[in-house]
């Protein structure tokens, strides 16, 4: 059978090859189409090295992609890193820089020779599974592929600083998933040391009462912070016991040296470089096209691959339970390689969320795809929550006993009846890139072989080739190299004032009226001086009832107060925070001039009118709209995540269209193919009947002929010679009309087969047009202005603010 793309392109259902006999060790031409909504309830991949499980899983990606259906995949070995290598073109030139250069060798060939073979031999595989170069382009324009490698400069450099700022809202307001998250961020910075199973003793517990309070108070840790934490902890007491009896100041500056020696050794100020984890943006560009985000992680060590793999979950954790909940796909997360993250018996820091993940991330249209070639590695309880396996070749005969009682157990979970002996001779027979499907969606097992992937499959990268992959693409995430995430730097002195400031010999006296503020200092205060300046802060509120979108924006300003006004055009960017602004002074810090009008509490008074009327006339927040939808994006929500939003809930409405067009399709082909059996029926008895009719007129006219021929008894005469003659007339007129009835009959059965040839037509056009109705990439978007009413803006505070600077004019703040 020749396979064409109309065959295989449908709505939601990945191409993942066709069928195959294990009896004839023969493809079939039965497609193998997969649900993407059967993804929701997550997959697992099950097979030696060399039975093509990696094959396997970059076809569901590329189908992921196809659907516009954006995934996080994490890469331990090197090798999903082949979803950058497609080639269009299909010809020697584009292979040629990939291709090995040893097995030009072996073969006694050049390498261009070497690379011409290789794109001919993808040419042809793809073509006998029905593909070609204009799928290939198809799978270029609708996904964005990046390769990001923590803690290299290889790929895209990822900091992981921002795993350990404050949580979201919908994580900090459960406290059973703030202390998930707690728990998972000790357990990785203590496997950073060496010591994950300190979780549960004084050094984990001193960490999470560390995290907590720091981010319910709003603040951000870093592992600068956390290390000065840790040698003077933010509270009193742990529990009901004071710090220094719960954990001695000596001890804990031993648990201090060894995160300061982690940070100081060579090459680790290469984690804190790079683009943000924001999983949002891994996921999808600005543009609303899908990303297939890589985590390379074959360069790094154990210890620190487990470090990031079990905070990029985290990350993961805290971005789904910010999504809304529903059935279709909306993203995959996949692991090539899970061995050592979720064992069956020991408790690494990525098992936990893994394992949250696996057990609720359906809900929220979060498929999870896990790869590995030792069914021994997960964990059985980890394998009843997953719907669909795929498995391969296995080791051995033991891992088939493995995997069978794998799937007795899950069947069970899911209530899923199970035929553990016919599964088993179906495991038993595999081959190299045939798989046995088992989807507890599915009425029972089914064996297929896997398409030719549109990736060449090059084997696991380099360094150097992921360089020369991402090179090109650096500027995807924030432009050029990678952007350092360290803390925000102080800012210079401000431009227009003198450094030569004169000294007040005491704090200036202030009138009735004036709130006074001081930010706290840095370093000593030996030749600090408080410099004024203006705080105005306020929050403005912003309303589009037709769209229900609602927020609020704070607004915080700080200028200058200069000799004769104040200067409105120059602001200062202060980090001013509840925890570093003081209700008074620090001691031994002197105080510049400050002019009179700034003592005058009426000046302070006016500037709160002022600055409201400003912020009603300036103030403005935009949202976007899709009219044809009426749609409009949620408050804060970027241009990329309501385009996915959108794609999303086109999807979804998708799925119940496709379901609805199905089900009727159903109900009209079981009626028709009732007519039809009712049809065929009819023919037979009008066939069997017709025939007997032949026979009968056939007896007649022999017996008419052998009387004439012979004579017959004078007794009859002619008179009975007429009636024998009557009688064949008669039996001839018969069968002609049977024949008549069979032929009607045979028109009847063509009718029905017809209108049954049309239903499939119509159904596969109906479903056809809806493939093709929205796209998120291109989809134009409308702004629409939001301006608060006067009431909106709500002043909170205009002050006087104090800035601490050096003698060399420099500010003296963190």
């Amino acid at each position: 059978m020749q396979v064409q793309v109309t065959d295989y392109e449908k709505l939601g259902a990945f191409y993942l090859g066709r069928g195959y006999d294990a009896e004839a060790r023969a493809v079939t031409d039965d497609l193998m189409m997969y649900d993407s909504r059967d993804l929701v309830t997550h997959g697992v991949v099950l097979g030696m090295t060399g039975s093509g499980k990696t094959g396997l899983c970059l076809a569901l990606l590329e189908e992921a992609a196809m659907d516009n259906i954006p995934a996080i995949i994490i890469d331990p070995k090197g090798d999903i890193a082949n979803l950058l290598l497609t080639f269009p073109g299909l010809t020697g030139e584009e292979f040629q820089p990939w291709v090995n250069e040893e097995d030009a060798v072996r073969k006694g060939i050049s390498v261009t020779e070497h690379a011409a073979q290789t794109a001919a031999m993808w040419k042809q595989g793809l073509a006998q599974w029905g593909q070609g170069a204009e799928r290939i382009q198809q799978f270029r324009d609708k996904v964005e592929v990046n390769i990001f490698t923590p803690g290299s400069k290889a790929g895209i450099a990822v900091s992981i600083l921002s795993t350990l700022a404050v949580p979201p809202f919908e994580i900090l307001d459960d406290g059973e998933l703030l202390g998930e998250r707690v728990e998972c961020t000790v357990r990785s910075l203590l496997g950073l040391i060496g010591k994950d199973e300190a979780a549960q003793q004084q050094e984990g517990i001193l960490l999470s009462v560390i995290l907590q309070t720091c981010w319910q108070k709003g603040e951000d840790v870093s592992l600068e912070t956390l290390i000065r934490s840790i040698q003077k902890p933010p509270f009193d007491k742990v529990g009901v016991v004071d710090v220094e009896s719960f954990f001695p100041s000596k001890e804990r500056q031993e648990l201090a040296l060894q995160f300061n020696h982690v940070i100081a050794a060579p090459g680790f100020a290469q984690w804190l470089e790079g683009v943000p984890l924001d999983i949002s943006a891994m996921l999808t560009a600005p543009s609303g096209k899908p990303r297939l985000s890589i985590f390379s992680i074959a360069h790094l060590g154990d210890e620190e691959r487990m470090f990031f793999v079990s905070l990029l979950l985290n990350q993961v954790l805290g971005w789904m339970r910010m999504q809304s909940g529903t059935t279709s796909l909306r993203a995959l997360l996949y692991m090539d390689e899970i061995f050592g993250y979720l064992p069956p018996t020991a408790n690494p820091p990525s098992k936990r969320p893994m394992m949250t993940l696996l057990k609720q991330s359906r809900a929220f249209g979060l498929g999870c795809l896990l790869a590995t070639q030792n069914p021994a590695d997960l964990d059985y309880k980890a394998l009843s929550n997953i719907g669909t396996w795929f498995l391969g070749r296995l080791q051995t005969e033991r891992d088939q006993m493995r995997v069978l009682d794998g799937l007795e157990g899950a069947a069970s979970a899911q209530n899923v009846a199970f035929d553990r002996n016919a599964v088993g001779a179906l495991l038993a027979g595999l081959e190299n890139r045939v798989f046995l499907m088992n989807n507890v969606h599915d009425g029972e097992p089914s064996l297929f072989h896997v398409r030719w992937v549109m990736s060449y499959l090059r084997g696991p990268l380099t360094r150097k080739e992921i360089k020369t992959l991402m090179d090109p693409k650096r500027g995807t995430f924030g432009g050029g190299a990678a952007v350092a995430a360290t803390e925000p730097k102080n800012p210079m002195s401000m431009p227009g004032m003198s450094r030569d400031v004169e000294r007040a010999v005491a704090r200036p006296m202030l009138g009735a009226g004036v709130e006074e503020r001081f930010l706290a200092h840095s370093g000593e205060v030996e030749g600090l001086t408080y410099r004024p300046h203006l705080w105005r802060s306020a929050e403005v509120h912003f309303l589009h009832r037709k769209g229900g979108v609602e927020g609020s924006r704070s607004v915080s300003l700080v200028n200058p107060i200069l000799e004769e006004s104040i200067a409105w055009d120059e602001v200062v960017q202060v980090p001013v925070t509840s925890g570093n602004v003081l209700t008074d002074a620090a001691s031994g810090i002197g105080f510049s001039a400050l002019p009179g009008y700034a003592m005058n509490g009426q000046s302070y008074a006016q500037a709160t009118e002022d600055f409201k009327e400003w912020l009603y006339r300036q103030e403005r927040a935009e949202i976007f709209q899709y009219e044809e939808l009426d749609a409009y994006s949620q408050w804060g929500e970027l241009e990329s995540e309501f385009r996915a939003r959108l794609a999303h809930q086109v999807r979804e409405k998708r799925d119940i269209e496709v379901q609805k067009i199905r089900a009727a399709a159903v109900q009209k082909f079981n009626a028709m193919q009732a007519r039809l059996v009712t049809a065929e029926g009819q023919l037979a008895r009008q066939k069997s009947e017709a025939t007997s009719a032949k026979m009968q007129a056939g007896v007649s006219i022999i017996t008419g002929v052998l009387g004439a021929l012979l004579g017959g008894s004078k007794r009859g005469g002619i008179m009975g010679k007429l009636s024998k003659g009557k009688a064949v007339i008669s039996s001839a007129s018969g069968a002609f009309r049977q024949g008549q009835d069979v032929t009607l009959a045979e028109e009847k059965v063509a009718t029905i087969g017809g209108e049954m040839d049309a239903l499939h037509r119509e159904t596969d056009e109906k479903i056809a047009f809806l493939t093709s109705s929205f796209d998120p990439v291109t989809v134009p978007l409308t702004k629409e202005v939001l301006k608060p009413t006067r009431a909106d803006v709500d002043v909170k505070s205009v002050c006087l603010l104090w800035l601490p600077y050096d003698d060399d004019g420099k500010p003296a703040w963190n």
